[in-house]
């Protein structure tokens, strides 16, 4: 086993292609979900389901769910985004525009105009023929005490996120988180095809699996100093 802080370094969002001839195991996504399980929770409480989807018919079913771009993602992506790795290193937040395309990183564009005139695009663009997809359902039964909009249960759904990427990334798998399966028309499919009841939200989808291409990622982070302050904001001296 990697130390801790080698696997959250080396944790990338695998946004490529996955190798569909080569499953992820029985065993390797029970390692996956116990990693889940152990994930802090507001009060224990728990409030997440899990559904496995490794059956290709299934998968099949859901990559012809169709889908369309909305302006306010268009809009909001645009500001995170570096045109050159150089841009990016200097930053140091964000990532690089050319991972998207044309229409989505040119600057002064209309927006709106853009996804009004864009295609419905089917989900398995987005799958990248991958073997398996774990979709996260949030319970919206349970909510963290006193938690206003219940942030701290949306908290405790992405330290299960981290808790299950850190065990796909010590396994050698690639995983990418997907949100587009919690907008209203694409949860509405999957909870047809998926048949879970309507007290459970989507939260994400991950897509599984073995890259089958290699991509040329420039990861950034600030560096620590640039964003601790000591005993009060404002003051970088430790002192």
């Amino acid at each position: 086993m990697k130390d801790i802080l080698d696997l959250m370094q080396e944790r990338h969002s695998a946004r490529v292609p996955y190798d569909p001839n080569r499953p992820v195991t029985k065993q390797q996504l029970e390692q996956i979900v116990e990693a889940a399980s152990w994930a802090p929770t507001a009060h224990n409480m728990q409030n997440f389901e899990i559904v496995v989807v490794d059956d290709p018919a299934i998968l099949q079913a859901i990559g012809a769910i169709k889908t369309k771009i909305s302006a306010v993602f268009l809009r909001e992506n645009f500001q995170q985004l570096s045109f050159s790795k150089e841009e990016l290193r200097r930053k140091k937040t964000g990532v690089i525009a050319s991972m998207f395309p044309p229409s989505w990183r040119t600057p002064n564009v209309n927006f709106d105009t853009v996804a009004a005139v864009a295609e419905p695009v089917p989900l398995s663009v987005s799958l990248q023929d991958s073997p398996c997809l774990l979709l996260v359902l949030y319970d919206t039964r349970k909510r963290a005490p006193a938690s206003e909009g219940d942030v701290l249960g949306f908290i405790s759904l992405g330290c299960v996120m981290e808790n299950m990427w850190l065990m796909a990334q010590s396994l050698g798998i690639g995983l990418q988180i997907l949100s587009v399966f919690s907008s209203d028309p694409v949860e509405r499919e999957m909870r047809r095809i998926l048949d879970f009841p309507s007290y459970l939200k989507v939260a994400y989808g991950c897509r599984l699996g073995y890259p089958a291409a290699t991509h040329d990622y420039v990861r950034v982070r600030r560096r620590s100093d640039e964003f601790v302050h000591w005993n009060g904001h404002g003051n970088k001296d430790l002192g």
